[in-house]
């Protein structure tokens, strides 16, 4: 367990690391939105900045997960805690799903108080098309840190960012429209349809997070991985009961096989070890893997014990 000590603790400086950079380029973003876009009038402005603020939030809210996740792990949780990085995501998806309604009901409230909304100035733009290129590099760096690191929070983040920059250039886009035709209508409108976006990103990285926490969602490919690593070990027969879970980006593995029955224990649990440095030599990010082994014939039937998957049961399904 020693080398998956030393990973996790790799893990929680990469996100440290990513956090960092998070949180001063989104302060810097979040304060130019919101002081530019009150001086201007522009109300999308001022919401964008706002969801910079949130990105702000998540910075620290990473900083504080990278150091729950490199404690090592104790009587209290044996699997370590990882899972505070995905209860982190949910976390996010939350804030944002938060962010956008709020958006949209002060956007709507604008527009239901009557009040002809004033053109926004050229700062605005000016701000906006700054903020555009600072998201860009903020996400290709969060991109490129949560594929390092193999963490969902970050990878959830990169995507938030990317949306931000779809978020700002609509936000351009609605504040050239409107300085052109002069109708300062169109900058709530565009605030609008702004906290639209940010409500899609918080639901679909809920639902991403959620499936890890439900032990759910990686597919069958995986599951192909592991039968045909074990069908490379001699002695290794009927792969079945298998079962796979994400704990924050690492896979956790449990499977059965089949030995000749007449076999020591000695025997059969090199064939065990075997099977486990087959399954890691093809699968990347293995945390820990249970390999139980069974006399051959005397399995039961993994759709009778009510969990786990064999390659039956992925036949069926047509894979």
């Amino acid at each position: 367990m020693a080398d998956s000590a030393d990973k996790t603790t790799s893990r929680a400086g990469i996100i440290r690391t990513a956090a960092l950079t998070a949180l001063i380029g989104n302060t810097i973003l979040a304060v130019l939105k919101i002081v530019v876009g009150l001086s201007s009038g522009s109300l999308a402005v001022v919401g964008d900045g706002i969801d910079s603020s949130i990105d702000v939030l998540i910075a620290l809210m990473s900083l504080l997960v990278a150091r729950i996740i490199a404690r090592p792990a104790d009587a209290g949780h044996p699997w370590g805690h990882g899972r505070a990085e995905t209860i982190a995501t949910v976390v996010l998806s939350f804030i944002l799903f938060f962010a956008g309604g709020q958006l949209i009901l002060n956007a709507v409230s604008s527009i239901a108080s009557g009040e002809v909304p004033e053109v926004p100035s050229m700062p605005a733009v000016v701000v906006t098309v700054i903020s555009i290129a600072g998201k860009l590099l903020l996400a290709y760096s969060q991109f490129a840190f949560g594929k390092k690191a193999n963490s969902a929070m970050l990878k959830a983040n990169a995507k938030n960012m990317a949306s931000d920059v779809i978020i700002s250039a609509g936000v351009l886009v609605g504040l050239g429209i409107s300085m052109l035709t002069g109708i300062g209508i169109i900058d709530p409108i565009v605030a609008i349809l702004v906290g639209f976006w940010v409500i899609k990103s918080a639901v679909g990285i809920f639902t991403e997070a959620n499936a890890e926490l439900m032990d759910g969602g990686s597919g069958t490919e995986p599951y192909r991985e592991v039968f045909d690593a074990v069908r490379t070990v001699p002695g290794a027969g009927n792969p079945h009961r298998a079962r796979m879970r994400r704990i924050a980006g690492f896979w956790d593995i449990d499977i059965d096989i089949e030995v000749n029955p007449d076999l020591t224990v000695r025997e059969a649990h090199g064939i065990a070890t075997k099977v486990e440095d087959a399954i890691k030599a093809r699968i990347e990010g293995v945390y820990d893997i249970m390999v139980h082994v069974e006399p051959a014939g005397d399995s039961t039937n993994s759709t009778e014990e009510g969990f786990g998957l064999c390659e039956d049961e992925l036949r069926k399904d047509g894979n």
